[in-house]
């Protein structure tokens, strides 16, 4: 929301930044460029993903979050160090056939590049070689077989925001899960792992008759492959109960070094979203959070929700049944990018959505009491 101000279209209709989002207070263009490069990096991303696999859903998920259940380090505060790593999984996936998954690495810069710069003065060159170097530290099965999506957002590029694709391919498929059992992922409690991380990946020989070399890396081994399926399910579920403004739900979906005990306790007022709130949207009720915002002094309503079905199957638990109607129900939709009563409107294949609408003015005075209070 906070950035609602610094875009607008060109004539052309590409996005570019407005006179105030080209210039932010100086300790505040670091945060804009990683914000605004991830949000636009993704979108990027997930759009590619979903033209590979135009049958498949997509979720996106912090890879910090799934790679805790499986490479935490021992403490208090399980962590997974300042080894490098992809900053989101996308996995395409369907119910009864085997996801695929992307390792993705997303940056944003504000440089102005010019036809003098060179490529190791570019900031987006730097940034995807640097992606590089986290996407090779993450593994599926065997070596060099997971897809990655590396991206560079330049927030200030003369032909309006531009995002810089690296792609390599691979397979990255994840085994197909039973629609219910051990194997499912249904399944509460689901056990962590101990996945050892230093020289994790053998490498072959640099030349012929050399020696095998070993590569340090978050890689998930083929015996673990299924297990890495239902946490990297069951995280994506967490997330989506969480963008509805659930709590104590979202705690069965993680593990104790994701970050459960969060999810198990009560909270302060205004610490976290509450799930209180419901709109309709053509035919379907969705349930969510909504949160006040000022723009200006503009009051605006941002509500994010989900589908009362399909939310009332992930808090029940239920996974794989949620998936398989999520798929079934992923092209019923409202397709408007508006809504009655309402301004911009999202909605995704998932099930989700997101709204705003301005509110009315009101202004009201403070009586002794709330001054007392």
């Amino acid at each position: 929301m906070k950035y609602c101000q610094a875009l607008a279209a060109r004539r052309s209709g590409h996005l570019e930044l407005t006179e105030e989002g080209q210039s932010p207070e100086r300790s505040y263009r670091a945060m804009q460029a990683g914000e605004l490069g991830r949000a636009f990096g993704l979108l990027a991303a997930e759009r590619a993903v979903r033209q590979r696999f135009p049958e498949r859903l997509i979720s996106t998920v912090d890879a910090d979050t799934v790679l805790l259940a499986g490479f935490a380090r021992a403490g208090s505060r399980p962590t997974l160090g300042a080894r490098p790593r992809p900053d989101y999984l996308i996995e395409a996936w369907m119910p009864g056939e085997p996801s695929s998954v992307f390792a993705i690495t997303v940056n944003g810069n504000q440089q102005v590049a010019t036809e003098r710069t060179s490529k190791p003065d570019r900031s987006a060159f730097r940034q995807l070689a640097r992606g590089s170097e986290r996407a090779e530290h993450f593994h599926l099965g065997k070596w060099n077989t997971t897809p990655c999506l590396l991206l560079s957002t330049e927030l200030l590029a003369r032909e309006g925001i531009t995002i810089n694709a690296l792609h390599s391919p691979g397979a990255g498929q994840l085994p197909v899960r039973p629609p219910s059992g051990r194997g499912s992922a249904n399944v509460a409690g689901l056990a962590e792992r101990n996945i050892p991380y230093a020289s994790a990946v053998r490498l072959p020989p640099a030349e012929e008759g050399g020696k095998e070399r070993h590569h340090d890396a978050f890689a998930v081994p083929t015996k673990n492959l299924a297990w890495f399926g239902q946490v990297l399910a069951r995280t994506a579920a967490g997330a989506q109960l969480a963008f509805a403004g659930a709590g104590r739900e979202v705690a069965q979906y993680l593990t104790d070094k994701q970050g459960r005990r969060y999810y198990q306790q009560h909270t302060f007022a205004g610490s976290s979203s509450v799930h209180d709130a419901s709109h309709e949207f053509g035919s379907t009720r969705f349930v969510g959070t909504d949160h006040v915002f000022r723009l200006g002094g503009v009051r605006v309503e941002a509500f994010s929700g989900m589908s009362e079905e399909l939310y009332d199957l992930l808090a029940d638990g239920e996974v794989e049944q949620y998936r398989c109607r999520a798929y079934a129900l992923r092209n019923d939709w409202p397709s408007d990018t508006t809504a009655l009563c309402w301004g911009p409107v999202s909605f995704r294949q998932d099930g989700t959505v997101m709204a705003l609408r301005v509110l009315p003015d009101s202004s009201t005075g403070v009586t002794a009491d709330a001054r007392r209070g």
